[in-house]
């Protein structure tokens, strides 16, 4: 089935490179200049979103946080693709659920790449998803099948990121898993980010499984962390 990527940018020349390169690579495109026509188009449910984070109205950061809050949109992978690089920059763009990072200018092949990578990783995950009953942990329960995670019966509202990390965790109880090796299965091993977004993005799963258990998930000092085997 062909792929539909959105493209979000306010630079005309800037769309155009991008539908002429991704539809000769066989995908089907749309394209928005700014926030507003994003989030509308965003309903259609295309398999892939390419967002400029400066935009007029609603920047790419407004953009991604409410596709994130939406039932309808928050699981389609986003590709920020800006021209603000630095490391800062970045790291607010994947915390906030952005599943890859690109700076202009734009390599084409780079981008080319890093699309192939992002879908493939989406398209994994949602057949993993689908072999796999809810996973529960006490008073936690998570379902990798929409997305969900309970916490002492009540709905809890994770990122993306948030949710395949803490599934990731969920599946290998009692392993202690490297923070290299989330890097890599969670966000790639051709996407560079640091190990402070892992430890970020453990903070919050913390936070947001409550006092009660947030300490599920063990640090283990100077190398990763696991999940406790005798909550599962």
């Amino acid at each position: 089935m062909t792929k539909r990527i959105l493209l979000v940018d306010d630079e005309q020349d800037i769309l155009d490179l991008l539908k002429y390169n991704l539809e000769a690579e066989g995908y089907e495109t749309l394209t928005a200049a700014n926030g507003l026509q994003a989030l509308e188009l965003a309903q259609s449910c295309p398999d892939l979103i390419i967002l400029d984070v400066m935009l007029p109205g609603k920047d790419g950061w407004e953009v991604i946080r409410q596709l994130r809050q939406t039932e309808s949109t928050k699981h389609i992978p986003v590709i920020f693709l800006t021209a603000k690089g630095g490391e800062v920059d970045e790291v607010v763009g994947l915390e906030l659920g952005a599943d890859d990072y690109i700076i202009k200018p734009i390599s084409i092949r780079k981008l080319l790449a890093r699309v192939k990578n992002v879908l493939r990783k989406t398209t994994s995950a949602a057949a993993e998803a689908d072999t796999h009953a809810i996973l529960r942990l006490g008073e936690v329960e998570i379902n990798p099948l929409n997305y969900s995670v309970k916490v002492a019966g009540k709905i809890v509202a994770f990122t993306k990121k948030e949710f395949e990390v803490l599934v990731y965790l969920a599946k290998r109880p009692g392993r202690v898993i490297t923070r290299d090796i989330l890097l890599n299965e969670i966000w790639g091993d051709d996407v560079v980010v640091i190990d402070r977004t892992i430890d970020v993005h453990i903070r919050k799963i913390r936070e947001k499984l409550g006092d009660d258990n947030m300490y599920l998930i063990e640090t283990i000092k100077g190398v990763g962390y696991r999940l406790k085997a005798d909550e599962n």
